[in-house]
């Protein structure tokens, strides 16, 4: 093959890096750089001489490196081998990533697990040549960003997803709350993953989280949302779950038809759970029973003596209005409506039987 007198780039402007692909040089072979680039000379695969933008002659003075190797004579016209690397130092800051199935992780505030996506871009730009081509470059004759991504992807999901995880756990916010802090975790992820691709040379610009989502269908997710809902409806009306299932046990004693006594099962339920409700719903509930108590009349005891069913006093059984708070006294017959005075166990006038 013949010697070639000019190497200059002529790969795709989106690659990262380029081989040309003559070795055939000689010292008088002009070699051309670009701004943006370093071109990297390349013998029995090992990484010697580098150069930055301009054009140079091949010549002893430019390539010590290999001309240690090959003792190539000084001021004389001489061909030799070697491959010429071209490395792009442009910055890129439009590389995609993504997880490319959910990640389980551990809720921290509810303890359930749910299946968490992660995409965003980051940005990059190669800092050290000589360690790019040889870490991770290799053999190949070009090497672009999707080779890139790819090469990640394993670096990156598990980086995330650790780091994700710390940042759930350190913060102790939910999975449906992260949202709000995507920016403050893009930067706790960056310094995570930059330390990685720094070994191979790339330097790590930045790193954003554009979106953390979760599938909707998702059964965990689903069971959380309506748990989230409830909780919402029960602040804003004022009462938690506790309390809503006092009422449920209330509501279901009062309206059992094979109970005789359902009405005062739930009242008694009512007045139980009221002391663990607070003295507000004690309250409300001792209102039933009082108002129960006067729907009857007085209770009568085996003293002699009765309830007021105003005050709640122990007051005698005869008599028309209580001593204590004046409240009249005197039932009527729940058939004839007849006025009964004292505690008679019937009707004197139809012969009702009074409880």
């Amino acid at each position: 093959m013949a010697i070639v007198d000019v190497v200059k780039y002529e790969g795709d402007p989106g690659l990262l890096a380029w081989k040309f692909p003559v070795s055939d040089l000689s010292t008088w072979t002009q070699l051309i750089v670009n701004e943006s680039q370093e071109a990297i000379l390349y013998k029995d695969g090992k990484a010697l001489d580098v150069f930055g933008s301009g054009r140079y002659t091949l010549e002893t003075k430019n390539i010590p490196i290999l001309n240690n190797i090959i003792n190539l004579p000084f001021g004389g016209r001489s061909p030799f081998a070697a491959e010429v690397w071209y490395v792009n130092k442009l910055s890129t800051l439009d590389v995609k990533w993504g997880t490319p199935s959910p990640v389980q992780m551990q809720d921290p505030k509810y303890q359930i697990f749910v299946p968490v996506r992660a995409n965003g871009l980051f940005g990059i730009r190669v800092e050290d040549s000589r360690q790019f081509l040889v870490k991770l470059v290799g053999t190949m004759p070009s090497f672009d960003r999707n080779m890139l991504v790819n090469y990640f992807r394993g670096l990156y999901v598990t980086k995330v997803k650790d780091a994700l995880s710390a940042y759930l756990l350190k913060k102790q916010i939910s999975v449906m709350e992260i949202n709000a802090y995507i920016d403050e975790l893009s930067g706790y992820m960056k310094e995570r993953i930059e330390p990685d691709m720094a070994e191979y040379g790339i330097r790590l610009i930045n790193f954003y989280v554009n979106e953390i989502s979760v599938p909707e269908d998702d059964p965990s997710i689903k069971k959380l949302k309506d748990a989230l809902a409830k909780k919402a409806e029960m602040d804003i009306i004022g009462f938690d779950y506790r309390q809503e299932r006092s009422f449920d046990a209330l509501e279901g004693a009062a309206t059992n038809p094979g109970s005789a006594g359902a009405l005062f099962m739930g009242a008694g339920i009512g007045t139980g759970m009221g002391f663990g409700m607070g003295g507000a719903m004690g309250s409300a509930f001792g209102e039933i029973g009082k108002e129960i108590r006067t729907a009857e009349g007085p209770a009568s005891g085996q003293d002699g003596q009765i309830t007021c069913p105003g005050c709640g006093s122990r007051i005698p059984a005869k008599g028309k209005f209580c001593p204590e708070c004046g409240k009249p006294l005197t039932r009527k017959c729940p058939k004839c409506d007849a006025a009964i005075e004292g505690t008679p166990k019937f009707c004197p006038e139809c012969g009702e039987k009074l409880l």
